[in-house]
C-alpha cells in the first residue's frame, strides 16, 4: 500500500500529488468537523497540516494524500468512515478518529483490518487494557490521565468535599474514575449529562445546594463553553475553586475569557509550555491560522512528525509501520515535552496544572505545577501486547 501512487479523493482533501510513479502514501484523517465539537476537531486537522506542511508534504519522504472525513460525533457515522477509508480509500494510516465513543465503535473494524490507527483525542479505559491492539496508538492521553493528575492537585491543595460533573460517555466516565483514583476526599455527588446538553441550570442548581469546598468538571469543546459561562452567569465563578479538564483550553479560552479566569486546567499540553519545539510550534501555527493552538492542535501536529518518523523506519512496508511507531515514539521532540509509548500503545507523559489569570488586560494561561513526571496509566498491566 506504500508504494501505491497518490490519488486524488473526491470526499477528502487532497494535500499533496506526488509525481508520476513516485512511491506515495494515503493518509485518513477522521475528526468531528461539524456541529458543537468542530473546533476539537478542526484543530486536529489544522496541527496535522501545518506538520505535514513543514515537512514539504511528505511523510518518511513519500508524498501524501490525506482524505478527510467528518465522524460528527456520531459513532454510526465514525464507523461507516472507518470502513470507507479501509476498504475503499485502502489508507495506509488513520489518524484523528474522534471522541471515545467513536473510536470504541470503530474499534473493531480497525482490529480486523490491522491498519495503523493513531487517535489524537481519545485513550479509552478498554483499549488501554485487555483490549489494547497492536496497531492502535494514542497520541493524546489515556483517558483518565488528565483528570488524574488533577486529582492529585487537589488532594495536595488539602481539598476535602468535591462535587463531580461530566458527559454520560467512555471517556466522561474514565475522566471521574481517574480524579477520584487520587483524591482521597469526599465525592459530595457524581454527576453525568447528556452529551452535547445545552443547558446545565438544573445541575447548576444541585451544585450550589451541595456546597462543596470545590469543583471538578470534564467537558470538551463546546459544551464547556456552555458550562463555565453558565457557571459564571449564575455567580459562581471564584467563589470556589474550580478544577477542570478538557474544559478550559485553546479551544474554548477565546469564547470564555473572563467567565475562566481562576479555574486551574489539567493536560499534557498548553501553548504556555516553554522548550524550543513547542516556541517553533505555537510561533508557526499563530502565523498561519491567527489564533493559539490548543491541545487538540499540538497532538495533531505530533501525529504528523510521528509518522514521519515512522514511516521512513518502515521504509515503505506497511506490515513493518506499527512496529516503526512504537519506536517512533521514543524518537519523537513532542511539543509537550517528554514522550513515549508505554506497552498498551499509550502516552508516557508529564501532566501540567496550568491556571488562567489576567495579564495586563488579557486572559492568559500560565504553567502553576506539574503533578505528574512520565506518567504511566493504571490499565497497562491489563495489556497482554508485547
Amino acid at each position: 500500500m506504500l508504494d501505491r501512487i497518490v490519488r486524488s479523493a473526491a470526499s477528502g482533501t487532497l494535500i499533496a500529488l506526488a509525481a508520476a510513479g513516485a512511491q506515495a502514501a494515503t493518509i485518513g484523517l477522521m475528526a468531528p468537523l461539524s456541529g458543537p465539537q468542530a473546533l476539537v476537531g478542526q484543530d486536529q486537522v489544522d496541527g496535522f497540516q501545518l506538520a505535514l506542511d513543514q515537512l514539504g508534504g511528505k511523510l518518511g519522504g513519500q508524498a501524501v494524500t490525506v482524505v478527510k472525513e467528518d465522524d460528527q460525533l456520531k459513532p454510526e457515522v465514525g464507523q461507516q468512515a472507518v470502513r470507507k477509508l479501509i476498504d475503499k480509500d485502502k489508507v495506509d494510516a488513520i489518524v484523528g478518529l474522534s471522541f471515545s465513543n467513536v473510536l470504541m465503535g470503530s474499534l473493531p473494524r480497525i482490529a480486523e483490518a490491522g491498519v495503523v490507527a493513531l487517535a489524537t483525542n481519545a485513550g479509552p479505559s478498554p483499549i488501554a487494557g485487555a483490549q489494547c491492539k497492536a496497531n492502535l496508538f494514542s497520541m493524546a492521553w489515556q483517558n483518565d490521565g488528565a483528570a488524574e493528575a488533577m486529582g492529585k492537585f487537589a488532594q495536595d491543595r488539602g481539598i476535602k468535599r468535591v462535587y463531580l460533573m461530566a458527559p454520560n460517555y467512555q471517556a466522561g466516565k474514565d475522566m471521574l474514575a481517574g480524579f477520584k483514583r487520587f483524591f482521597k476526599g469526599q465525592v459530595v455527588d457524581e454527576v453525568y449529562t447528556q452529551v452535547n446538553q445545552p443547558d446545565y441550570s438544573a445541575e447548576i442548581a444541585q451544585l450550589q445546594a451541595a456546597k462543596p469546598d470545590a469543583l471538578f468538571v470534564f467537558y470538551p469543546g463546546g459544551m464547556g463553553i456552555n458550562f463555565v459561562k453558565q457557571m459564571s452567569q449564575a455567580g459562581l465563578a471564584g467563589k470556589m475553586p474550580f478544577y477542570s479538564v478538557f474544559t478550559v483550553d485553546g479551544t474554548t479560552l477565546p469564547s470564555l475569557r473572563d467567565a475562566a479566569v481562576g479555574s486551574v486546567s489539567g493536560a499534557m499540553y498548553d501553548a504556555a509550555l516553554d522548550n524550543p519545539e513547542n516556541r517553533k510550534f505555537v510561533a508557526a501555527f499563530e502565523a498561519r491560522y491567527k489564533r493559539t493552538p490548543s491541545l487538540y492542535a499540538a497532538t495533531g501536529y505530533d501525529a504528523a512528525n510521528l509518522l514521519d518518523i515512522a514511516m521512513r523506519k518502515a521504509g515503505g512496508d506497511a506490515k513493518k509501520l506499527a512496529a516503526a511507531v512504537k519506536v517512533a515514539g521514543s524518537e519523537l521532540k513532542s511539543v509537550r515535552g517528554p514522550f513515549s509509548f508505554g506497552k498498551n500503545n499509550m502516552p508516557v507523559q508529564d501532566y501540567y496544572a496550568f491556571e488562567t489569570a489576567r495579564d495586563g488586560g488579557k486572559v492568559v494561561t500560565r504553567l502553576i505545577g506539574t503533578p505528574f513526571k512520565g506518567h504511566v496509566d493504571p490499565y497497562a498491566a491489563q495489556c497482554n501486547l508485547p
